[in-house]
C-alpha cells in the first residue's frame, strides 16, 4: 500500500501560479479573520496551513514557476 501525503502540493491543479497564490492568500486571510473574531485555535490552524502551503509552493519548489500556465 503506497503512502500518500495529506496534501499533494505537486498535483497538476496547482500548476498555474495564480492558483497557488490564491490558495495561500485564502488560508492566510481566513486565519486572520478567525483571529479577529477571537477564535485563536482556528486562526492558528489556517495561518499555519497558509504558511505551510506558501513554503511548499514558493520556497521548497521554486522551479515550478511558469509551468502549466492557462492557455
Amino acid at each position: 500500500m503506497s503512502k500518500r501525503p495529506l496534501f499533494d502540493f505537486d498535483h497538476p491543479f496547482f500548476d498555474p501560479l495564480w492558483r497557488r497564490v490564491v490558495t495561500v492568500a485564502v488560508c492566510m486571510l481566513w486565519g486572520l479573520f478567525e483571529f479577529s473574531t477571537g477564535a485563536h485555535f482556528w486562526g492558528g490552524l489556517f495561518c499555519g496551513l497558509g504558511l505551510w502551503a506558501g513554503f511548499n509552493f514558493f520556497i521548497q519548489n521554486p522551479d515550478r514557476e511558469g509551468q502549466g500556465e492557462d492557455k
